[in-house]
């Protein structure tokens, strides 16, 4: 409607005769309600019709009330303000629209295509009775206005009934990870029916196979990752954790890279759904090596290829003690010295070759290297040619390794 403060092509038009177009006009009001009716039925066929406690279409009776309310207000005078309309029925036409999975671009198209046959209607009428054009231009000026009041209460309908719908479903699915994610002493048969019925309430596939990922929250803010409902995704842990079904499926692992950009966490090795848990530990094991620095971070990182470090880094106290059992021989030697062969024996474990091939594996002169072997087996002797000592010593050297402990290796 026009301001307040500006003249209205209305008030040019004898009183009376507004008052017969407002009559006029709620006259027709029945009859085009169905009509609209029809037509919406008619171009939207998919678009099902609610029915009130009376059996008729709620949305017939919305039509009427709003067409009511609008045309109502013209027997006020259309010089004065825009009138918000009846909130509640449209509200309702939103929230409808949440509940049957739509979005509100063909509930705007029907609101549409509504005010185009009223319009219709009401220049038909005004024709008839002679009112001036500018009067009429002013009519569908508050027309187009109502229409936006309608679209903004159904937007608001549909925005809270969005919200408790997301809400439920992130309840829903909080109580669906919990299953997955914790070991459990059910009978395989009754977990594997209420995780499918708890699967069911998000309309979530139960798949094969998981991985699932732990992720380490920025120093800044960052947006979650946007992984779609596929991925069952929880940000309210400290660390927030993502089930991933199906990770080897095809475009799985680049959606995922494209949603975490700019987090760092660990993707948990590919486990059967029941045993997602065990995916779980090795994803939060990862990130404790990363977070002590001895795992690279900055991305997601697949615990797949890091199975050395997780394998022998996590129980420290073990591998502390192991190694301070096998390499005992070197705390007779000089710091320096006892790295450049604790390298020269890992270097010989792992290849089995002679002097020349590890060797060229350390950078150094194949004569250094047989004078390193003669003092290693000088410091453990026939303990170097046991199956059992020689695994455990490449054991313990393996971790020194990962943790950093050897350096750039030197002649001499």
């Amino acid at each position: 409607m026009p301001a307040a403060t500006a003249r209205s092509a209305w008030q040019d038009v004898p009183p009376l005769r507004v008052r017969e177009f407002a009559e006029r006009a709620l006259a027709e009001v029945p009859g085009l309600a169905e009509d609209i009716l029809g037509e919406i039925r008619r171009e939207y066929p998919q678009v099902p019709l609610a029915l009130d406690e009376s059996g008729d279409p709620m949305a017939l009776i919305g039509i009427r009330r709003a067409l009511e309310h609008f045309v109502e207000h013209l027997g006020q005078g259309l010089e004065a303000p825009q009138v918000p309309p009846p909130p509640q029925v449209f509200q309702e036409f939103g929230r409808g629209e949440v509940l049957q999975g739509r979005s509100l671009d063909s509930l705007q198209a029907i609101y549409r295509l509504g005010i185009r046959m009223s319009w219709r209607r009401l220049a038909d009428i005004g024709t008839r009775m002679e009112i001036p054009a500018p009067a009429m231009y002013e009519l569908a000026d508050a027309g187009f206005q109502f229409l936006d009041g309608l679209v903004a209460e159904s937007v608001r309908g549909y925005a809270e009934a969005a919200a408790r719908r997301a809400g439920e479903r992130l309840r829903l699915q909080r109580r669906l990870l919990d299953l997955l994610l914790t070991e459990h002493h059910r009978a395989p048969g009754d977990l594997t029916e209420l995780l499918a019925d708890r699967a069911a309430r998000i309309g979530w596939t139960v798949p094969n196979t998981v991985s699932v990922a732990v992720l380490v929250r920025p120093a800044r803010s960052a947006v979650p990752p946007a992984v779609g409902d596929e991925v069952l995704l929880d940000m309210d842990c400290d660390q927030p954790r993502m089930v991933v079904p199906e990770p080897d499926a095809a475009g799985r692992a680049e959606l995922l890279r494209r949603a975490t950009a700019g987090w760092t966490g660990a993707m948990g090795p590919q486990v059967p759904l029941m045993q997602a848990a065990k995916s779980l530990y090795w994803a939060q094991a990862a990130v404790g090596l990363m977070e002590r620095g001895l795992l690279p971070s900055g991305g997601l990182l697949h615990c797949s290829e890091y199975t050395e470090a997780l394998v022998l880094l996590p129980p420290q106290e073990l591998i502390a003690d192991l190694a301070r059992r096998r390499l005992a021989p070197l705390e007779s030697c000089a710091p320096t010295h006892g790295r450049r062969l604790a390298e020269t024996l890992l270097a010989w474990l792992e290849t089995r070759g002679g002097a020349p091939e590890v060797a060229s594996r350390l950078g150094v002169h194949p004569q250094t290297v047989r004078y390193r072997l003669r003092q290693i087996r000088e410091l453990w002797g026939a303990e170097i040619d046991d199956p059992d000592s020689r695994f455990e010593l490449e054991l313990a050297l393996r971790t020194m390794r990962l943790k950093g402990e050897f350096g750039p290796a030197r002649s001499g």
